[in-house]
């Protein structure tokens, strides 16, 4: 098998790298502790194509393949996880969606502008008693014959760049009678009546990532804006989220190896009983380990995006890989972050030195996209069907 990267995959890493470290880093503590949203290095990122990388480019994407995304994904992440974020939601979840299940006039309308950076998109599956358990959300969508409209009603949560976003992916109940199959898709323009942002969450990472609740109130939807047919809202947000946890796998990794870097440059230099603190064999362990499990978590999230790849056109799932790099990359990403906090001793609980943010963004890894106790729900019943 050979592991050899194209010139192609190359050319968008080394792009990436050289925008995050140049652009994004810089300012990356800073944006973290005003929890500012980064508007100009975003708009930057869609510039660069790194908002719609698998869309085509008729579609105003990049028109490169998952593991360029993925590669895209681990720079600016490393630089810092809110843009990684940021950019994963509106590829893997927003743009996917629309170009997966979206008619031609949808692509057309809101996938373009979405991949091409114009627009930034959210995804809201999430309510405040609707988190794992994703068929008991309540937030309503009535389709009035009169005027071929959906009227939607409720409060969804815990919605990354909800305040931010342009255009929303939004799931909702059109008939509580069938349950899970009773779940729609719809594509939300915030710009019309009826929509509004409710508390921005003060979060313990990720903190220029805006994420807050959404209200509907009378909320009026072209039944044109529907995406995909009624009632195919759950297996719409399932698949989307199997797209989901690879481009969280790649943040995972990517926050992982900056904390690893971190660790590993702090350990030559800091100096104790007249030696650097590398020289010590309790040192030297942790760094293998951290090296070790990152690069388990780099071919596990590679090989997710292999299967991704493979599946497109073929209407085939990748759920079982994308659930163990999202797993075993997030539960890596809070183990290397929290090594990396013990290797700096004191310093590392101090917000001077970067492992101190890198270890409050690890944590969100094992939550969203699915928790990882779901992910090994998942693994498991696709193992034992």
């Amino acid at each position: 098998m050979d592991f050899a990267l194209t010139q192609e995959h190359r050319l968008i890493r080394d792009m990436a790298r050289e925008f995050a470290q140049k652009e994004i880093a810089p300012i990356a503590a800073e944006i973290d502790a005003e929890g500012r949203f980064p508007a100009d290095t975003v708009r930057k990122m869609g510039a660069l194509g790194f908002m719609g990388i698998e869309i085509p480019e008729e579609y105003g994407g990049t028109g490169m393949d998952t593991l360029s995304y993925v590669l895209a994904m681990v720079e600016i992440s490393k630089a810092c996880a809110s843009h990684g974020v940021i950019m994963s939601v509106n590829n893997s979840l927003v743009c996917h969606a629309i170009y997966t299940f979206g008619t031609q006039h949808q692509k057309e309308a809101f996938l373009v502008p979405l991949a091409s950076g114009e627009m930034l998109g959210a995804y809201s599956l999430t309510e405040p008693q609707a988190g794992s358990d994703p068929a008991s959300i309540r937030c309503a969508a009535e389709y009035d014959p009169a005027s071929d409209e959906y009227v939607i009603n409720g409060l969804k949560s815990w919605v990354t760049s909800g305040p931010n976003a342009d255009i929303i992916v939004l799931f909702a109940m059109t008939d509580k009678s069938q349950g899970s199959r009773g779940i729609s898709a719809f594509i939300v323009d915030t710009r019309l009546p009826g929509f509004s942002t409710g508390k921005v969450e003060p979060k313990l990472g990720i903190r220029a990532s805006h994420t807050s609740e959404l209200l509907f109130e009378d909320y009026r939807l072209p039944a044109s804006h529907r995406l995909g047919e009624v009632g195919m809202g759950l297996r719409i947000a399932l698949s989307v989220l199997d797209a989901g946890r690879i481009g969280i796998a790649a943040q995972a990794l990517g926050i992982a190896q900056a904390a690893f870097e971190a660790a590993r440059d702090y350990a030559k230099e800091r100096e104790q009983f007249g030696q650097p603190i590398s020289s010590f064999q309790g040192i030297q362990w942790i760094l293998a380990d951290m090296k070790t499990r990152i690069e388990a978590s780099r071919l596990l999230t590679y090989q997710a995006a292999w299967a991704k790849q493979k599946a497109k056109g073929a209407g085939e799932r990748f759920t079982l890989p994308a659930a163990m790099a999202k797993l075993y990359a997030a539960e890596t990403c809070m183990w290397v972050a929290t090594k990396a906090v013990q290797v700096y001793g004191g310093n590392g609980f101090s917000k001077e030195y970067p492992v101190e943010r890198h270890f409050r963004d690890a944590k969100i890894t094992e939550i969203y996209e699915g928790t990882n106790e779901i992910q090994r729900l998942v693994i498991a019943r696709t193992l034992l069907a």
